[in-house]
């Protein structure tokens, strides 16, 4: 029994029921995305051996702190514990909990509401008498779903058994397809019917049996009632200015409890709920027309266990930072005691050139027009820049559009020689002349052919694919857009790119994108392109109208600048009188142009590239030559990466105060934030260890350069309704800050496997720098996996705030655990003799950020989920990842020859 208990409670055993949770949990969301939430439900997230494996892992857990006596280390025994109280509201709210969507209409009261888990349905009906049972149940498209349920009636018994299930997925829909066999005696019958989970099927299949009984099946969601009434009074959706797209919504309702004699007035929306008893009501949807809502309904019995189980996780981890026994702290001393190494002073000299584009043009008329147009209208492009302009209901300079414009047709910031706000004036001004340049860039060889062009050609012009009423890619378009887009190749992709740039082009010659107008005694504040107001307003105020329009695109065309100027000061009085309701403050449209101007993140890029490659090289190479070091030349590098950092910061708090929301809320926006927390990890806690600064500029450069593909669009966005939440600044900030630190404990454990390479009896320098980084990198990880805990238990608070569940099993929450679940192993291999060693250290390190990319990138762009980026057209993997990943496994098979070195001793 000694040795079975000895085994059962080993870290061995620990290290891989922890590998069992990861790995399952890993492989669910892959088989969600391909086989549906039920399938990876079934399987895995409900299965009675994940559950149990959980169970055992808190076990071995305890069994550890009792045996080390943990209980005398508070802040250790906090945190560790917290885990039992979590799983303990896991529990509770697994097994006692539901939840459910309630639908009203407007001046409806109801207490019924549709089940969130999926039943099979079944309703007997004997001459009149009616017997209803039903039974909880998921299925697996993978995997035996076999079961035997029995209904008795009356004298009699129903036998309901499986016969086949099919999950079908079209697209980003998916529904199941379940037959199921019925007997009664010995007459049998069975039938099929289509449900899913979180769905109700809408149609009943009824089997009719000798003597007139009648079995009718449904599966999916199942009504259920709650104890009291909920009343909608009214339903009210609030839309960004002048666009479609939602701001907020919410609804409000009265509560009526019969029982209690209770009337309570609510109003319900985003991050805000109703909460009586133990239910909770949440803003979920609403119906199409918006005289209805969607409340989400949940009854959580283990709310208050889990908030406090994440409290004391919290309150643990940030306790062990400041205790002077913790793991933590023992690092950082040991680091402070060795000498860091320095470099030589790096001399920058670095020079952004624009290239332009070169739209062969043989027509003398057209290269006077150009070249007359390039030399006047800088002034005047800029003044027209500085209007404003509503686009998916936000305002934002006409500079910053024309810049996103432009980009979207040219993929290039200027063209031909001039600003993206010359070329956007002469396209609205003299489309008949701009409708001829080739701007619109064109990648594949194959659609080159099929228009035929040259295939050296880089763009094509708009009059070269719709001439006339011919539009070239009429068929090809409709074509590509009907594949699905998992299946689409380069072929698909550009013509689907080169439909959208005509598009554009088409809306920017007609002026239908530029909304510069806003319109008197309107409540909407709404503002409206040229020819849609000169049509629609009436009296004077068509006429101002009229002149503006007149006056400044006919200037411009005809060259009258000095018209054109006081058609634009007209049109800027106009917009700041009419539309001062939602104008915003003059000092927020100058930065705006201004950090376009600047555009300081593109630039910093290549700096971080330049200066991390530079660092990486020299770092190396005062580990063979300690000889080169200095203090002082440390300090120099140290005092030019701050201000690198510090005009980072400075540029995303820009962009945080032009958008009125924290930098973070979509792809673009997190890489950065990702490079910012990489520098932020170097630049304040491992600032004196060049090697540690050198890994925390590379991080920051991938990061930065991965924000600058041409996939990830940069332009400031609106949040959607769900995103307004303080938790969005507090959650986002913190699991996207832990990616810093973990991407820089990567870095340092490649840098140390490189090392490794080198090491020979004749330089003990390079052992010594050895222990020094795995002891920086140790502490990295340690700082990036409680951030990287609490920014995951704090998305689970908000996520129970905003729609009443802590956790869906959705891919980036489980990619985020899964993380988590990694590094835990990774910070915990020293607990074992023979894999506390700096090589094992150094692999697990480097290895085990591929996880946080899963969590990023594969997420993001690859599965389905609330917080996928990806739109259903997944971005092929390049090249490079493949080439990076063998390179990473060629280093370590070289590096295992020279793996024998102890670990450090604290």
């Amino acid at each position: 029994m000694g040795k079975i208990s000895k085994i059962l409670f080993s870290y061995w055993t620990t290290f891989i029921l922890l590998a069992i949770l990861a790995i399952g949990a890993g492989v669910a969301t892959i088989i969600e995305n391909d086989f549906g939430t039920s399938t990876a439900r079934v399987l895995i997230y409900s299965s009675w051996w994940y559950e149990l494996t959980m169970v055992l892992t808190i076990l071995n857990m305890l069994n550890a702190m009792y045996k080390t006596k943990m209980i005398k280390n508070k802040a250790k025994f906090i945190f560790h514990f917290s885990f039992v109280v979590i799983l303990i509201g896991a529990g509770l709210t697994r097994y006692y909990g539901y939840e459910g969507i309630m639908k009203i209409r407007e001046g409806e009261t109801t207490n019924k509401m549709l089940s969130l888990e999926p039943y099979i349905q079944v309703k007997i009906d004997d001459n009149g008498k009616i017997t209803q049972k039903d039974f909880m149940r998921d299925f697996s498209a993978l995997g035996s779903n076999s079961f035997l349920y029995e209904v008795p009636f009356g004298n009699k018994n129903l036998e309901l058994s499986f016969l086949h299930y099919k999950f079908v997925k079209k697209g980003r829909a998916s529904q199941g397809l379940l037959t199921l066999q019925a007997k009664i005696g010995d007459e049998i019958d069975s039938t099929r019917i289509v449900g899913q989970r979180g769905q109700r099927s809408g149609v009943e299949k009824t089997l009719v049996f000798k003597n007139n009984i009648k079995v009718t099946l449904q599966y999916g969601a199942r009504p259920m009632t709650i104890p009291f009434k909920i009343r909608l009074n009214d339903f009210k959706l609030e839309r960004y200015s002048g666009s479609m797209a939602p701001s907020s919504y919410s609804s409000k309702v009265t509560l009526i409890d019969d029982k209690n004699n209770i009337k309570l007035d609510y109003h319900i929306y985003m991050n805000h709920i109703l909460e009586y008893n133990s239910f909770k009501f949440f803003q979920s949807s609403f119906d199409k027309d918006e005289k209805g809502t969607v409340l989400s309904v949940n009854n959580d019995p283990g709310h208050w266990p889990t908030y406090i189980g994440y409290f004391l996780l919290t309150l643990g981890l940030i306790m062990n930072f400041f205790d002077k026994n913790s793991r933590f702290s023992k690092l950082t001393k040991y680091i402070a005691k060795v000498n860091a190494s320095s470099i030589f002073v790096i001399a920058l000299l670095i020079s952004f050139i624009t290239t332009s584009g070169n739209a062969t043009n043989t027509k003398e008329d057209m290269a006077k027009y150009l070249k007359n147009h390039k030399a006047t209208t800088v002034k005047i492009a800029d003044d027209f820049a500085k209007l404003l302009v509503q686009a998916n209901g936000r305002l934002k300079p006409i500079d910053t559009y024309a810049m996103e414009i432009v980009n979207k047709l040219t993929r290039k910031s200027e063209f031909l020689g001039m600003t993206a706000n010359q070329v956007l004036i002469g396209m609205i001004s003299r489309p008949d002349i701009w409708k001829d340049i080739r701007m619109l860039s064109i990648k594949t060889p194959k659609l080159k052919k099929y228009l035929k062009i040259e295939e050296k050609r880089k763009y094509v012009a708009f009059t070269e694919v719709l001439v006339g009423n011919d539009y070239k890619l009429k068929t090809l378009a409709e074509e590509a857009h009907a594949v699905d887009p998992n299946k689409r190749g380069t072929f698909e992709k550009d013509i689907i790119k080169l439909d959208e740039r005509l598009n554009i082009m088409y809306m920017v010659f007609s002026g239908e994108l530029f909304k510069i107008f806003p319109k008197m005694e309107k409540d909407n504040n709404k503002w409206y392109s040229p020819m849609v107001a000169m049509k629609s307003f009436t009296g004077k105020e068509q006429e101002i109208v009229n002149y503006i329009t007149r006056a400044t695109l006919g200037g411009i065309a005809d060259n009258n600048l000095s018209t054109a100027s006081k058609g634009i000061t007209l049109l800027d009085t106009y917009q700041k009188r009419i539309g001062k309701n939602i104008y915003p403050a003059q000092e927020k449209i100058d930065l705006e142009i201004l950090s376009n101007h600047f555009g300081l993140f593109p630039k910093l890029t290549l700096v971080y590239l330049f200066i991390g490659m530079a660092m990486f090289i020299l770092s190396f190479i005062t580990v063979f030559n300690e000889k080169l070091s200095s203090k002082k030349l440390n300090t120099t590098v140290f005092i030019i990466l701050l201000i690198l950092f510090l005009i980072q910061t400075a540029a995303m708090g820009a962009r945080w105060y032009i958008s009125g929301h924290a930098p973070w809320t979509n792809a673009y926006e997190s890489l950065v934030y990702i490079a910012w927390s990489s520098m932020f990890a170097g630049v304040v806690f491992f600032r004196k260890s060049l090697l540690a600064l050198s890994a925390t500029v590379v991080m920051a450069a991938i990061f930065m350069f991965t924000a600058h593909l041409s996939h990830i669009d940069p332009q400031i966005t609106n949040l959607v309704p769900v995103l307004k939440s303080y938790w969005l600044t507090i959650h986002v900030s913190i699991i996207s800050g832990s990616y810093g630190f973990l991407g820089l404990g990567a870095m340092l454990g490649f840098m140390t496997l490189i090392l490794f390479i080198f090491r020979n009896d004749n330089k003990p320098n390079i052992d010594k720098t050895i222990k020094h980084i795995t002891a920086i990198n140790e502490a990295a990880l340690i700082i990036g996996l409680a951030t990287l805990t609490i920014g995951n238990f704090l998305g689970g608070i908000w996520a129970n705030e905003s729609w009443g569940r802590y956790w869906g099993w959705d891919s980036k929450e489980t990619w985020a655990y899964v993380s988590i679940v990694v590094y835990i192993l990774v910070l915990h291999l020293r607990l074992v003799p023979k894999l506390n060693r700096p090589f094992v250290f150094a692999v697990a390190s480097t290895l085990a950020f591929s996880s946080i990319l899963m969590t990023y990138f594969g997420v993001n762009f690859y599965l389905s989920g609330m917080h996928s980026y990806a739109t259903g057209d997944p971005v092929p993997i390049p090249t490079w990842v493949y080439v990076v990943t063998t390179m990473v496994f060629v280093i370590i098979a070289i590096a295992s020859r020279k793996r024998n070195l102890s670990m450090l001793r604290l």
